[in-house]
């Protein structure tokens, strides 16, 4: 896991170092330099396989003729270089780039089928003077682009490329569009005009300075048989969870887990903990007993008291940190910066907890990021099943008492009152048969074309969407930002390829069954956790508690964001809407959740500009 850059092209060795330093963050162990004729590899070093020199890149194979810089992790490593060793390969180091490296030479773009893991490389042909490019399936690893002054230029963050170009300027029409907050990240566009994204599932060549690509990897190419029977189906889906955790645990320093107390974290250090215990996983860090805990004192965000409930389950002491917003407004530029993107929410839990797994001398994480698009876990999407389950009282039944539960419990974000239950189930009840009626106008798949997409249900086709196409990919960035920023690494065992494939191969009632979400999930893993967690029908999401920290410790420093000089003078805000939105937070007796997001929403942008764009973070 590392920071990566390149240019074809000439560039001073000056300015390939100072482009490649903007990433150092994301590589703080080390870094190197290599140029040959018409090409510089750049690469930014953050140690967790192969700890010795022997790992450092760029690197280059033995014939000489193939130089790579790699971002990320192989996790089969160790069976592709016994495949490869018997192939006559001898390997010179211990680490998963060499395997790449030798994959590539002995079968050549097809090596990245054969690769379980995430990634974004590049590699260097001496003999065909040309660049072949590569990210994972999902678009776990970042890699951006642009054609510069130099040459071809290629980075892990925008801000890598940045020194490059002629000019710096902001893409105001994506900026202004909040709606597109869930939509850009799985598109070429980015938020710098003359930066592009390369697409997660391709590969490409860049020969002549100009890149030509292809797509290597569509989910609905390799839908799986699944048994007819649910049980078999739950220990089909047991079987592949527990061996993606046992490879993700392979590791030569410590990991742990940010454990939020819900299903899906608690579920994969409770793996973790069980492959641990019967010594299943091989080349795996001995060090694993690390949990970390956000916590959200006297506010609804607070589930601290469910990760511990795991954590004694499995004989873990947890590290529990509660979240101080007013000691990040100092660190805010700075988090910003590091950031890069926009999103719906403040950066600082996301940031505060990463950095705390990193000061208890942690570098690589198992979370449980993925799960929920796969497998149903937003309430949004239950409604759609209505339309799965048509005349079937019974089935129909089902999806709304999910529906319902989900809504209906103590902790909740968004408490009802008893009295007012009536009217709201009488408006609810109306508002899904609109998003029933509706289904049509969300969002369009990119593979909506695709055969295997019409075979989907209609809930799987929600899912394959938001796995795909908008919520997935944009929380897979902001959580390699969120950690990279802090020199660690996540590791997402739900977004194993095999998983994800069974996912949109399984029914939709393997996902709703019996009033749960996520039941395939809660039923194959309620064996090795407490029957409290993975039959707890309460979802609160690791969020930001926006509300209450702006009417309590940010309000001072909100309110002087938005009455400041800088911000009225901004091109990318606009500035009677934040005044708006902030006031409804800040001078209205009980703003809702959604309220407080909209008013992190509309003055974030000017956040991002300071910081990111003017370089403001970058000075901090």
């Amino acid at each position: 896991m590392c920071g990566i850059f390149g240019l074809v092209g000439a560039i001073p060795e000056v300015d390939a170092k100072a482009c490649l330093n903007t990433l150092g963050h994301r590589g703080p162990d080390g870094w190197g330099l290599w140029a040959g004729e018409g090409i510089t590899l750049g690469h930014r070093r953050l140690s967790i396989l192969d700890l010795s020199e022997n790992g450092k890149q760029p690197m280059s194979d033995a014939s000489g003729r193939y130089h790579i810089t790699f971002n990320g992790e192989i996790y089969n490593f160790l069976e592709i270089r016994r495949e490869l060793e018997a192939l006559g390969h001898r390997s010179r180091t211990d680490s998963d780039t060499e395997v790449i490296l030798a994959a590539f030479f002995q079968w050549g773009e097809a090596c990245q089928s054969r690769f379980n893991g995430m990634w974004a490389f590049a590699i260097w042909d001496s003999q065909r003077k040309a660049l072949f490019l590569s990210r994972d399936r999902f678009g776990k690893k970042p890699l951006f682009h642009a054609q510069t002054r130099l040459g071809f230029a290629f980075a892990s963050e925008m801000k890598a490329l940045m020194p490059l170009l002629d000019r710096v300027e902001a893409n105001a029409a994506l900026i202004r569009n909040p709606g597109r907050i869930f939509t850009y990240e799985s598109t070429a566009e980015c938020l710098i005009r003359g930066i592009s994204r390369f697409p997660a599932g391709h590969c490409g060549w860049v020969r002549d300075g100009k890149l030509s690509g292809r797509r290597w990897w569509c989910t609905l190419d390799h839908l799986v048989d699944v048994p007819e029977r649910y049980e078999e189906q739950v220990e089909q889906f047991r079987g592949l969870f527990l061996d993606a955790c046992r490879l993700r645990m392979r590791s030569d320093v410590p990991i742990g887990t940010a454990l939020s107390g819900g299903l899906d974290s608690s579920a994969t250090i409770s793996a973790t903990a069980h492959l641990a215990k019967h010594h299943l996983a091989e080349r795996s860090s001995a060090g694993w007993q690390h949990a970390f805990v956000a916590s959200f004192p006297g506010t609804p965000l607070d589930e601290a008291r469910y990760a511990q409930l795991v954590c004694r389950n499995i004989g873990v002491d947890p590290v529990i940190l509660a979240i101080d917003p007013s000691a990040a407004i100092s660190s805010l530029h700075r988090y910003y910066y590091l950031f890069e993107e926009l999103y719906i929410t403040s950066p600082i839990p996301f940031m505060q907890i990463y950095a705390e797994v990193k000061r208890n001398g942690v570098s690589v994480t198992l979370d449980g990021h993925g799960a929920d698009e796969l497998f149903a876990g937003y309430f949004t999407d239950f409604v759609v099943a209505l339309r799965d389950a048509g005349l079937n009282p019974r089935l129909a039944s089902n999806v709304l008492d999910a529906y319902f539960d989900s809504q209906f419990q103590d902790n909740s974000q968004f408490p009802m009152r008893r009295k007012a239950l009536p009217f709201w189930l009488r408006w609810k009840l109306k508002d899904i048969a609109k998003r029933v009626l509706g289904y049509r106008s969300r969002p369009v798949s990119r593979d909506a074309a695709h055969p295997a997409f019409h075979r989907l249900d209609n809930l799987g086709k929600t899912l394959y969407t938001s796995t795909h196409d908008t919520i997935l990919p944009t929380l897979l960035r902001n959580y390699d930002r969120y950690s990279m920023a802090n020199g660690v690494e996540i590791r997402m065992p739900f977004m194993d390829h095999r998983l994800v494939s069974l996912a949109f191969s399984l029914p939709w009632t393997s996902k709703l069954r019996n009033g749960y979400s996520k039941a395939i999930v809660r039923d194959a893993m309620a064996p090795y956790m407490p029957s409290e967690i993975a039959y707890r029908k309460t979802k609160i999401g690791f969020n930001s508690p926006v509300v209450d920290w702006m009417r309590g410790p940010l309000r001072t420093f909100i309110s002087d964001t938005v009455a400041s000089r800088a911000l009225r003078e901004s091109s990318l805000v606009d500035v009677p809407a934040i005044e708006k939105a902030v006031g409804q937070v800040l001078n209205t007796e009980h703003p809702t959740f959604n309220e407080g997001q909209a008013a992190w929403m509309a003055i974030s942008p000017f956040f991002w500009e300071s910081a990111f764009l003017n370089g403001g973070g970058a000075r901090e």
